[in-house]
């Protein structure tokens, strides 16, 4: 009983999209339904690794329209290098077990949204990884980084944060995001689109 997602650890939307639908798999009751985090490396996909101002501007775009209570200690200047450490933690922890890769997951965001800690810091992956009771992460681990990518490309990943439940899968379903010419994005809230989303995904498991 799992709902996946690939995403990257570095997308303020991911981060955004994986609290809204861990709360309502709270509050429907749903805790038997796990959520899978697969890797999804936007410094491979896109070529280029991602522009920690970029990141900042849309991590305030979501903080002033829709999750004012997000992204409050973002530091610029202990944003990761690379991603590729990091997920490859988080794939090390499911492979102990679905709990514990979700707590990864989650903890590896908040300590780069919500703490300003630089997460491709192997110190800091370190820490983590002592606070989760698990080892860091070594080659098959970072193997697993790769086939996820390879998999959500077959799979037909639009970008991060992508959710998938069985023959169901929707992109960013929390919220609408339109691009507004020469003025950044326009962000809302889309609670109808993911409690239908997630009431299917229940409803399969």
């Amino acid at each position: 009983m799992k709902i996946e997602v690939f995403a990257d650890i570095c997308c303020p939307f991911a981060h955004v999209g994986l609290r809204a639908v861990d709360e309502q798999r709270r509050l429907s009751g749903q805790t038997n339904v796990g959520i899978v985090v697969r890797a999804w490396p936007l410094e491979l996909i896109n070529h280029v690794w991602m522009d920690p101002a970029g990141a900042r501007q849309h991590a305030d775009e979501l903080r002033e329209q829709v999750t004012p209570e997000l992204f409050r200690h973002l530091d610029t200047e202990h944003f990761p290098t690379s991603s590729i450490e990091a997920l490859a933690l988080a794939a090390h922890a499911y492979r102990v077990s679905l709990a514990t890769g979700e707590l990864a997951s989650f903890a590896l965001r908040d300590a780069l949204f919500e703490h300003g800690q630089d997460i491709s810091d192997t110190t800091v992956l370190g820490k983590i990884a002592d606070e989760l009771g698990v080892s860091m992460p070594d080659d098959a681990d970072r193997a697993a980084v790769r086939a996820d990518w390879d998999e959500g490309r077959r799979r037909g990943v639009l970008g991060s944060p992508h959710f998938f439940c069985g023959e169901f899968n929707m992109f960013c379903p929390s919220l609408d995001i339109a691009r507004i010419p020469d003025a950044g994005l326009e962000i809302k809230r889309n609670a109808a689109q993911l409690g239908a989303f997630l009431q299917r995904c229940f409803g399969v498991t």
